[in-house]
């Protein structure tokens, strides 16, 4: 008799990370990777037809954020437990995957086994944290505050355009990235910086000289 896998979808837009995972994941008998997806538009297509138990899902996409996809997943299948598994380790953007009905969230330098037991602790209804986030989330708040705020290479690089007037379209075009991905990562950089437009974000990046 066959043993029951639960389903499981992947949201990344690193193809190497999706083939990682698939190949990682395939080895365990417990899952079924019913399909694996690089932008969120595509994943919903293909979600609002085959719902799935479990999503593992990166915050940050060609085409939206996770951290709103996750609430679109929520919406539509209150049952799939959502797993952000992302290189962002700000304590606000953990927080608000939670808000947004995630059951968890997961660096990606956890290992396969510490996956392996953050979903199944999410399958029987906890909430389920890499070791790496567990001590993000254990920082007293004021500290967390005072750490300073960590931009990649690609957030320093468009801060550094957006700070010189550069618009979206033309940024897109000088980094050969699609302007939804430029977007993205102008949103991100609101966030990570606590700033609601462009002239609060180069005053907060200036500030904390990162301009």
């Amino acid at each position: 008799m066959l043993q029951h896998r639960s389903t499981l979808a992947i949201v990344d837009d690193h193809p190497v990370v999706i083939e990682g995972l698939t190949k990682l994941l395939s080895k365990k008998n417990a899952f079924e990777i019913v399909g694996s997806f690089t932008n969120g538009h595509e994943f919903m297509a293909f979600f609002k037809k085959t719902p799935c138990r479990i999503v593992l899902l990166d915050i940050i996409l060609p085409d939206m954020n996770g951290i709103d996809l996750c609430r679109e997943i929520k919406r539509v299948s209150p049952d799939t437990v959502v797993l952000a598994l992302s290189n962002h380790e700000e304590r606000g953007a953990i927080l608000k995957m939670l808000e947004n009905g995630a059951s968890g969230y997961l660096l990606k330098n956890a290992s396969i086994e510490e996956l392996q037991a953050c979903i199944h602790e999410a399958l029987n209804g906890q909430i389920a944290f890499s070791k790496a986030v567990k001590e993000i989330i254990a920082r007293p708040q004021l500290h967390a505050e005072k750490i300073p705020v960590k931009l990649t290479v690609r957030e320093k690089e468009i801060l550094a355009l957006i700070a010189s007037g550069i618009t979206t379209p033309r940024i897109a075009e000088m980094l050969f990235l699609s302007k939804f991905t430029v977007e993205n990562h102008r949103k991100n950089l609101l966030h990570k910086l606590n700033a609601k437009n462009v002239a609060e974000l180069i005053n907060s990046a200036t500030r904390q000289g990162l301009i």
